[in-house]
């Protein structure tokens, strides 16, 4: 049947206006009026403001409508409509294939929830629209105006490189001696708790915990990752673990089909879709969530039993603007060979030293992107993840901050795989450094209001984490230059540089090293660490492949600023 005598048939004829729909149930009489969806697709924009879920359940779909004439398709005998939108005087109902119904409602939602999940973080905080678009005139002319004084004016330029290396350096310094000053020993206990006990009983929890653990490719560690979550000492029936999966990653989804889930343990798919990273996953998963606290674990993780406990115990006696707990991370295969050696020492220094402190000094706190764990209520109010952002956790710590509430460190840790092969570990830190760029320009859209949101000190520690971390590795050519050039090898020209800034130099440089020196010793005296102290002499060895990092994320900011570089694991599970 043609759409014109469609028309002619319910159109013309003068009915009067139903009674209200949500009150009658109908027989649909299929007749002749039987519509092929497949053929004649229902008018999408009719779908605006409805509830997708309800007209699944009817099985029931706004399909045309024609002046003040409204017409539905439906999949059921006898129906319960729904109330139709203002300007509706007329109200007509076709028949159509059930599963045909239900296919179009559920792709509908499908989409609805992706694009949900894609945008759930507020525009002005979200780096979606982050593009640099290297053939616009504005970018050329900027490439032009930098090629030209740089030909022109080397030794201007080698001067301004001097002084922002220094700059750098002396604010990252700054902000290590702020850490160490305000840095406190780990105890047994979280700072909060007597030493008695817990002030709430680790047999009687009264909030509920979900934990996400995204998988993509993570068939080789499935069944140490079940083994491990079966091992935390918190009861089941208030905890619930959601396993999300990625539609395209069928070797995962068969892994798991193989093995036996824990019933505290559910799956969630993410549909396919052409953004595919963590944040947006969680984001899908986060309707889902019961729990009244969220929480995050990677797929090679191994936490402490009573992890769970302590957060939860923290969360129950912290201040309502505590939103979020962060652990320590650790590695468990620190001895496998120099590397991860070295990102262990790293590790160790920047959660249990410098993040600790930092704490301490009441700044914001860029998250790890495991164990960390959020008020479900402040997580929503912020607009979750930002699905865009390869570093969501450094982001987010920024933005809870932004909303004025806090992140604390909580003493318990979580056992990690380090990156020890060199490719793999630059293709993972340079996602970092990608990262930590696109949350800097993001959230300097607006400087001023970023300066109002987070204070003076805030704001300054903004800058050196976000920014100084990834100059200090895109200026190391010029620093190791400098230091030959320090010692009369002249591999650039350094007889315009005045003596007095040289001895600043000098000073910043030495200065800066001995900082650095007394965080890692502070870091590696704890009694797991002291086996790495004698590898400290090696980090000259390990800071290269970070400048090679660097360059790759700022490459990737160019072309690929949203390709998520995926890290394998299960390749070392040994322990130590």
């Amino acid at each position: 049947m043609s759409l014109t005598n469609l028309h002619q048939i319910l159109v013309e004829p003068d009915l009067k206006r139903p009674p209200p729909l949500s009150a009658i149930s109908l027989r649909v009489d299929v007749g002749d009026l039987q519509i092929d969806l497949r053929a004649t697709p229902p008018d999408e924009t009719l779908l605006i403001g409805e509830d997708l879920n309800k007209l699944l359940a009817a099985e029931i779909i706004p399909w045309r409508r024609f002046g003040q004439r409204l017409v539905y398709v439906v999949g059921k005998a006898e129906i319960n409509a729904p109330q139709p939108p203002d300007g509706i005087r007329h109200v007509n109902f076709l028949a159509a294939d059930p599963a045909l119904i239900r296919q179009y409602i559920t792709k509908h939602i499908t989409t609805a929830k992706l694009e949900t999940a894609r945008d759930l973080c507020p525009e002005e905080y979200s780096c979606r629209d982050f593009r640099i678009k290297p053939f616009k005139l504005k970018f050329i002319i900027g490439l032009a105006f930098v090629t030209t004084t740089l030909v022109a004016f080397p030794d201007l330029w080698l001067l301004g490189l001097l002084i922002w290396v220094m700059i750098a350096n002396f604010a990252t310094t700054l902000l290590r001696v702020s850490a160490l000053v305000s840095w406190e020993k780990d105890t047994a206990l979280p700072y909060w708790l007597p030493n008695s006990a817990s002030t709430i009983p680790a047999n009687k929890p009264t909030l509920k915990v979900t934990i996400l653990v995204p998988l993509f490719k993570e068939d080789a560690v499935l069944s140490r990752l079940i083994s491990t979550l079966e091992k935390l000492e918190y009861p089941h029936e208030l905890l619930e673990i959601k396993f999300l999966l990625e539609e395209v990653d069928t070797l995962t989804a068969s892994a798991l089909a193989r093995l036996t889930l824990p019933d505290f343990i559910q799956c969630i798919t993410v549909p396919k879709d052409w953004l595919q990273t963590k944040p947006k996953a969680m984001n899908y998963a986060l309707p889902y969530c019961t729990g009244d606290i969220i929480g995050i674990y990677d797929a090679e993780d191994r936490p402490d039993p009573d992890q769970i406990l302590k957060i939860a115990a923290h969360f129950l006696a912290a201040p309502a603007n505590v939103a979020c707990l962060q652990g320590y991370l650790d590695f468990y295969n620190s001895r496998s060979n120099w590397l991860s050696r070295c990102f262990t020492i790293e590790y160790a220094t920047w959660f249990r030293v410098i993040l600790k402190g930092i704490q301490n000094l009441g700044l914001p706190i860029p998250l790890g992107g495991t164990t960390v764990f959020f008020r479900r209520s402040i997580l929503e109010e912020i607009g979750g993840w930002d699905a865009h952002n390869v570093t969501e956790d450094a982001d987010l710590g920024m933005r809870l901050a932004r909303f004025g509430y806090r992140c604390e460190m909580v003493n318990t840790t979580t056992w990690e795989e380090a990156n020890n092969l060199p490719v793999a570990w630059i293709r993972q830190r340079s996602r970092w450094l990608k990262g930590f760029a696109m949350t800097w320009t993001t959230h300097m859209r607006d400087p001023a209001g970023l300066f109002r949101d987070l204070g003076l000190t805030g704001f300054i520690s903004f800058q050196v984490i976000l920014l100084g971390g990834l100059s200090a590795f895109l200026a190391a050519p010029v620093f190791w230059a400098l230091w030959l050039a320090h010692f009369y090898i002249p591999i650039i020209p350094v007889n315009v540089i005045p003596t007095t800034l040289w001895w600043m130099f000098a000073f910043v440089m030495i200065s800066g090293q001995v900082v650095m020196l007394t965080s890692i010793l502070k870091a590696t005296m704890h009694k797991h660490l002291r086996h790495l102290i004698p590898y400290i002499l090696m980090l000259p060895l390990y800071w290269p492949l970070g400048m090679l990092a660097s360059y790759k994320a700022l490459a990737e900011l160019f072309f690929a600023p949203f390709y998520w570089d995926k890290t394998f694991h299960g390749r070392n599970d040994e322990d130590d």
